[in-house]
């Protein structure tokens, strides 16, 4: 048994577009075990996935180059990796690397494309092009220690009883999130003739959906009523979920639930489309030569108006609904 020990402590949504690869990679190479360190609030998304084992740790326990390398003892000691799988690449894991280079590991790390990335949202490139998706990157770090691995991209549902549209209208980032009055309306048309169930999290986003809650018919907010595992559980029963790009996508993919995702400063062609979700679920204001701007929504708009989500016709995410 060849035992990877891979690490990405952040953020959400890059956390759970990992388990997918593993799922597929480990059901190809059975002789294979992952122990996935990450934030111990992440555990509910490796449940059930044979030959993985999760390590939670709270990063606050390892600061600094000494925390780190303590760490790093504390997981040899207890897993005794063969190799080292580096899924984030920024400072604290560019750091774990180095140490394991000196204690003899083979750290393999992935290729985050960075300048693909920075020349995408740059706003005079005008020519627009795919760039690999973030599954695939996950997957070439395995295929760079000389495993097979041939990803599906297909969902797998989780539930055979489906009923109700989620819905998430809140992202991190101002970037990726609708106007809260267009989300609104949108919540108002849809539940006309669905239940509607509404997902968030953090008080702010609680005491809004509640509002929505009570004043449009057919609608119930699970915000702030779940845990990850019954939130998980939830949207693998929904016929239905409607996402910002954000991790409810992502959430919806683990559970094999078909997603329509908008897209505002950010683009699919960034390669964060939830795995097995369709291209034709993906609604955006296609006529802004500026999109994307930014990888992950979080600049200012440099038109200072937004457009991308100003402009965004609701109607489209309801005629995908009804198709």
């Amino acid at each position: 048994m060849t035992r990877i020990l891979a690490y990405r402590f952040s953020a959400f949504g890059d956390v759970a577009m990992t388990v997918p690869v593993f799922r597929e990679f480990l059901e190809q190479n059975p002789g294979v075990e992952i122990i996935m360190v990450s934030r111990k609030n992440f555990e509910a998304l490796f449940a059930g996935i044979p030959n993985v084992r999760f390590k939670g740790i709270d990063l606050d326990d390892y600061k600094g180059f000494f925390g780190l390398r303590r760490l790093s003892n504390e997981l040899i000691k207890e897993f005794n990796p063969d190799c080292i799988a580096n899924l984030h690449d920024v400072i604290r894991t560019k750091i774990l690397d180095k140490i394991y280079v000196r204690k003899g590991f083979k750290v393999f790390k992935i290729d985050k494309g960075k300048e693909e990335k920075e020349h995408l949202t740059d706003v005079w490139n005008l020519e627009k092009v795919q760039l690999k998706k973030t599954v695939e990157r996950y997957a070439d770090v395995f295929r760079d220690m000389g495993f097979r691995v041939e990803l599906s991209n297909r969902l797998r549902p989780v539930s055979e009883h489906k009923s109700g549209i989620g819905f998430a209208p809140f992202a991190q980032h101002k970037g990726k999130m609708l106007p809260l009055e267009k989300s609104y309306e949108l919540a108002r048309i849809l539940a006309k003739n669905h239940t509607v169930y509404f997902f968030g999290g953090g008080k702010k986003e609680t005491e809004t959906l509640a509002q929505w809650e009570q004043q449009i018919p057919n609608t119930k907010n699970l915000s702030g009523k779940l845990n990850l595992t019954e939130e998980l559980n939830k949207i693998a029963e929904l016929e239905l979920m409607i996402s910002m790009d954000s991790a409810n996508m992502h959430l919806a993919s683990l559970m094999g639930t078909r997603c329509i995702s908008i897209w505002g400063a950010t683009h699919p062609y960034a390669g964060f489309l939830g795995f097995g979700q369709s291209e034709e679920d993906v609604v955006q204001v296609k006529d802004l030569s500026c999109r994307p701007c930014s990888v992950f929504g979080d600049k200012e708009c440099y038109r200072g108006d937004w457009a991308c989500l100003e402009e965004f016709d609701i109607q489209k995410v309801v005629d995908r609904v009804n198709s």
